[in-house]
């Protein structure tokens, strides 16, 4: 065991410290020694092993200390700190940056920020048509329309997010579809900037049907797919006319 001060001080400190921790944790949850660290010359912290249900791997942990001017030996902290082996609780994320999309059940609420990137003032929206002045005219002096919309940064997220998904020209269904749905009829097109690149499906019998869709996705219910000749139905044979009457039958 390392020494403290005086050769009193070391052979008593285990003690002491044992005694110091019974003072504040019930003897139940303090397990064997486990050994000392130095700190000083003068302070030592003592390892008792924490038994306590929950905290496998952790250890109380007593430091004390033989100050020069001191008659004896004094207790400066106790405190339970995890060993190389413990179990601990995984790093605190908040949980805006836990939230994942289809997490919210009916009835959550998922408030958007002040100073979200993704959105921008009202008035930017009317940028995007013939004569934005009118319109931004108009608006600021009714209070009519959002006040927010999606900003150019909010606009690139949500479009490469929908590029990358599964209604975009990398799916497995895209891959091997026939043709892609910007020449599919019953593609409904998107407006304002996005509409170059996305439009929405109307095929009932689609996988897509109701959903964002790239232009150059795919699926086999494209509405100009025809079937191969191989794929086609095998044509009836000619009919058979049944000229027999009951007096031929006889004649058998």
């Amino acid at each position: 065991m390392s020494t403290v001060g005086t050769d009193s001080a070391a052979s008593s400190g285990v003690d002491v410290a044992r005694a110091a921790l019974l003072e504040l944790i019930p003897a139940a949850d303090i397990g064997d020694h486990l050994g000392e660290e130095p700190e000083t010359h003068d302070a030592v912290t003592y390892l008792f092993e924490c038994v306590r249900a929950g905290y496998q791997g952790w250890r109380w942990s007593v430091t004390v200390a033989d100050a020069p001017d001191s008659t004896g030996v004094t207790v400066d902290e106790v405190v339970l700190l995890p060993g190389d082996d413990a179990i601990l609780a995984p790093e605190w994320v908040p949980w805006r940056d836990r939230i994942r999309p289809g997490d919210l059940s009916p009835g959550d609420l998922l408030p958007a920020e002040e100073d979200d990137e993704r959105l921008a003032p009202a008035y930017t929206a009317a940028d995007e048509l013939p004569d934005p002045r009118v319109v931004k005219e108009v608006a600021e002096e009714l209070g009519l329309g959002r006040k927010r919309v999606l900003s150019v940064e909010g606009r690139e997220l949500a479009a490469q997010r929908w590029y990358d998904g599964t209604h975009g020209p990398e799916a497995a269904i895209a891959q091997s579809a026939p043709a892609q749905c910007g020449t599919c009829g019953f593609l409904v097109r998107v407006r304002g900037p996005l509409s170059q690149l996305f439009g929405v499906c109307a095929n009932a019998y689609a996988n897509d049907d109701g959903r964002v869709v790239s232009i150059d996705h795919g699926c086999g219910a494209h509405s100009e797919v025809q079937l191969n000749k191989r794929n086609l139905p095998q044509p009836l044979p000619e009919p058979a006319l049944d000229t027999l009457r009951w007096e031929d039958l006889e004649t058998f």
